[in-house]
């Protein structure tokens, strides 16, 4: 896969569609490889129009790695209350947002429309707050704002991204399982989640950066007031069984940006179930369409 000098690291990127539509940048969520969009996900947005772009944000897959730089993240010591860091972070969430906008710049893209999962939704909300001229439409799935007062997950959701994940391949697969049973709704597919698992082990494993990324989005804070100056089109997805991320988050940052929509489905829990695809495209390729 091609990768591009983008904020002065290497971001490791791929392409689908025609280079002449609109641009489509997708940013995955923490510890996250861009493979998790789904390529044929990925192929129904740009069947639909548009030049899709997905990446491996800093950290993790094939983008540059910040080995040596260390973080101490400190667990909640009971229910309800949240992460926290010690010290400083190697990076901020707007570093990670500012890869993406540079990513454009490194493939000659004035502007573009924007859709993040997870980690990557609190990204875009950072792209579009603090580079409104390059952003057309932004698209925040499975996210929040940041307010610890919202998006609370479950006890054994949150546990799970604290359990350290098998370096053994076998091992590794089974573990991703667990977890995917844990975060998903009831659409959950075992069959394609251990096909992709063994995938993502095989093209990157790299669990050192999650702490990082974790550390750069914990830092961030509460970004309820600079969402509120989004002015672009804006969609907010969210599953309504969301245990990682609880719909308070999604309903929060629809809340804070004005004139966004917010799109609740029922059989979403942190997931991207190939069920709802054709719904999920056809919402974010809407928004788009707006601008």
């Amino acid at each position: 896969m091609p990768t591009a000098r983008a904020n002065g690291i290497e971001i490791c990127y791929e392409t689908l569609g025609d280079t002449n539509k609109p641009a489509m940048l997708l940013v995955m969520g923490l510890g996250a490889q861009m493979t998790m969009w789904p390529i044929d996900f990925c192929r129904q947005l740009a069947d639909r129009g548009y030049f899709i772009i997905r990446y491996d944000n800093r950290d993790v897959g094939l983008s540059t790695k910040f080995e040596g730089v260390s973080v101490e993240l400190v667990p909640p010591s009971k229910p309800g209350d949240r992460l926290s860091i010690a010290g400083k972070p190697p990076y901020t969430l707007s570093d990670m947002a500012n890869d993406g906008i540079g990513l454009l710049d490194a493939l000659g893209i004035r502007q573009a429309h924007i859709v993040g999962a997870s980690l990557g939704g609190t990204i875009v909300q950072r792209m579009a707050a603090e580079h409104p001229e390059r952003i057309l439409s932004m698209t925040s799935i499975m996210s929040t704002t940041g307010n610890p007062q919202v998006g609370m997950g479950k006890p054994e959701a949150m546990a799970a991204l604290f359990t350290p994940a098998p370096s053994e391949r076998q091992a590794n697969i089974e573990h991703s399982i667990t977890v995917g049973r844990l975060v998903s709704g009831p659409l959950f597919d075992e069959e394609r989640t251990r096909r992709l698992a063994g995938e993502r082990f095989d093209r990157s494993f790299y669990p050192q950066g999650i702490a990082r990324q974790m550390a750069a989005a914990v830092a961030d804070g509460d970004r309820t007031k600079l969402i509120a100056s989004i002015k672009c089109p804006t969609l907010v997805i969210h599953g309504r069984v969301d245990p990682l991320v609880g719909l308070s988050g999604g309903e929060a940052t629809a809340k804070a940006i004005p004139r966004a929509e917010l799109l609740v489905l029922d059989q979403m829990g942190h997931d991207l179930p190939e069920p709802l695809w054709p719904e999920l495209v056809s919402h974010i390729t809407a928004v788009a369409a707006r601008n």
